[in-house]
């Protein structure tokens, strides 16, 4: 008889099962390693992205012999009985990494991502109250924070803070779906546990107050949100913002429909769609731009495509969704969302046939009747466009030729793009370019005071000056140096100033920043990416043709034409016709791809 397949947990304490006994993961590092390979079952994680997220800083050089012996451990525990040295089928070798294989009954994250996938499209199909049901059947398979019992760096990393992510909007659809069907009840235990994870989230918590609310417990209602309202009073000197505001005032007006009661009209109720929830998923948060905000609206009048373009981190996407969260009324159509992933780590950008299924089902088409084929997929949807005034954002794109197929033809219709290249050919063809930079040492200290609260820059005005000054102002290394801020109050910034100073210029500090920079590397050809790397020896500010040659050895013709590309990569700036800049933190980056010798493989 077969052995009965493991049965894996992430969410919630890392644990795993075989036929009702649980196993023993060893020491807390061998569990953090499972948990990563969890976190990307069926998918090669590389040895470089595993070593990052073990070791928060500079991994020791016995790393690797660590991570071989903590396999070697792992599969026999998974495998009981297989013979020394066999690869088994469970926790395989591959080329520059470890793969784990399981089934979707076997893993929770992978139950939760598909439950939440059928969410979805129940929700894009009207069906809001399958969406609910789905949704919290999903937050079912949460039993707590995510991967406890692993070391806490390794769990504040990115890779599982993106999953944490995941839960949050996965809770805030569950509550949008339950409200507007009208069945709230179900919802509310699992809405409960996320807001408790996530204590001043605050669109969180508004979906928490109008669902307590709907469950006829209005004094609970009103005590969440006086609790939430003094939490960030006490812990970031702010004030409920709109969205949570909204909230209680319906609450008071008592505009809250009751679970069970018929929608208005007796009409269907709608759930908001992927691209409405994407626009409003970083709305509390978003501060600054005014300037390039207003230039985006004065592009954006009309049809056609505006694109938003920039170095890695500078905050394309999150302008983007604060623009077409505010421009929503004029496009009652909704916003269509597609994230492109034209930059993702170790996944493919998305072809542009699987971005035309997404797009479809977001327009209601169901499953069984997306047609097959690219061609024919662009027809149905620019002719379910024709007639519509929407919104389609194409988020992360990696060129032109995976934009054509995706650009309504229709009068109404506007396109935003957003991307790490300039896309010469899509501007040549009409697309109103909107490059953006790193913002104002204003706006800088904004977004580290929205998110740590103003009073503790205002108690280390110096430090915080500091932090700004080692970031770049760059808006990703300000979010990261934040996170951490966040998740620990009595830290002084002076510490992290400190932090940063010693790091001498490298991402040592920032490690989290690392993947989003090097994934703009990895996508250069060779000659670009030896021109990138040899620009760290570059003595000066501006880089001329002639100074880069100078350290390749390459003729100016050719390091000119090389120079326009990694511009067009917007991994250079140019402030003036042939003079480039080089941002810090690609500088840090650049230097650090120098210092190993060689280019690294792509995570």
């Amino acid at each position: 008889m077969p052995a009965e397949p493991p049965r894996f947990q992430v969410l919630g304490p890392v644990r795993v099962w075989r036929g009702g006994r649980e196993l023993d993961l060893g020491f807390p590092q061998q569990r953090a390693l499972l948990a990563l390979l969890l976190l990307h079952t069926g998918r090669t994680v590389p040895t470089g992205e595993i070593l990052d997220t073990l070791w928060a800083k500079r991994p020791p050089a016995s790393a690797p012999n660590v991570v071989r012996r903590y396999v070697a451990t792992l599969r026999r525990l998974l495998e009981p009985g297989l013979p020394p040295r066999a690869p088994g089928r469970r926790l395989l070798r591959r080329t520059g990494g470890y793969l784990l294989e399981a089934e979707t009954d076997e893993v929770d994250l992978l139950r939760f991502r598909e439950l939440t996938r059928q969410g979805r499209r129940a929700a894009a199909t009207g069906r809001a109250e399958t969406a609910a049901h789905r949704f919290t059947r999903a937050l079912g398979e949460w039993r707590g924070p995510l991967a406890m019992g692993i070391p806490e760096s390794v769990r504040t990393h990115v890779q599982f803070t993106a999953v944490h992510r995941e839960l949050l909007d996965t809770a805030r659809l569950a509550a949008d779906a339950a409200l507007l069907s009208g069945y709230a009840d179900p919802v509310l235990p699992a809405l409960r546990a996320a807001a408790a994870q996530e204590p001043l989230d605050e669109p969180l918590h508004a979906r928490l107050v109008l669902a307590l609310a709907a469950c006829g417990l209005q004094a609970e209602a009103l005590r969440a949100y006086d609790d939430i309202r003094r939490r960030l009073g006490t812990d970031l000197a702010l004030t409920p913002g709109p969205e949570l505001t909204a909230a209680h005032t319906r609450v008071l007006r008592q505009e809250v429909r009751r679970s069970g009661a018929p929608s208005e009209a007796g009409r269907p109720a709608r759930v908001p769609s992927a691209g409405e929830a994407w626009a409003s998923s970083g709305a509390g948060l978003f501060v600054g731009r005014k300037d390039e905000s207003e230039r985006l609206s004065e592009l954006a009048r009309g049809s056609g495509v505006v694109l938003v373009g920039g170095m890695p981190g500078v905050g394309k996407s999150a302008l983007a969704a604060h623009w077409a969260h505010r421009a929503a009324a004029r496009y009652p159509d909704g916003p269509l969302y597609v994230n492109l992933r034209g930059s993702a780590q170790g996944r493919p950008a998305l072809e542009p046939g699987d971005a035309l299924r997404e797009l479809l089902t977001a327009l209601g088409v169901p499953d069984r009747r997306v047609p097959d084929g690219p061609a024919a997929r662009a027809g149905l949807y620019r002719t379910l466009l024709a007639e519509r005034r929407a919104l389609v954002v194409l988020d992360d794109a990696l060129g032109t030729e995976q934009l054509r197929p995706l650009l309504p033809a229709a009068a109404g219709c506007l396109t935003l793009v957003t991307s790490r290249n300039a896309l010469p050919g899509l501007v040549a063809a009409g697309a109103r370019p909107l490059r953006l930079e790193p913002p104002s040492a204003e706006d800088a200290q904004a977004i580290l005071a929205r998110r740590i609260g103003p009073g503790r820059i205002a108690a280390e005005p110096t430090a915080a000056d500091e932090i700004l000054t080692h970031c770049g102002r760059l808006p990703l290394a300000l979010t990261v140096v934040a996170a951490r801020l966040a998740g620990h109050p009595c830290l002084p910034l002076t510490t992290v100033a400190a932090e940063l100073r010693a790091a001498h210029g490298g991402l040592d500090a920032l490690s989290a920043l690392r993947p989003a920079l090097l994934a703009s590397h990895h996508r250069l050809p060779d000659d670009s990416a030896h021109l990138f790397r040899a620009l760290s020896r570059h003595p000066g500010l501006l880089i001329t043709a002639a100074t880069a040659a100078a350290l390749t050895g390459l003729p100016v013709r050719r390091t000119r034409l090389l120079l326009g590309r990694l511009a067009e990569s917007h991994l250079l700036a140019e402030p003036a016709p042939g003079h480039y800049t080089l941002h810090a933190l690609l500088r840090a980056l650049a230097t650090e791809l120098t210092g190993t010798g060689e280019r690294p493989a792509p995570n």
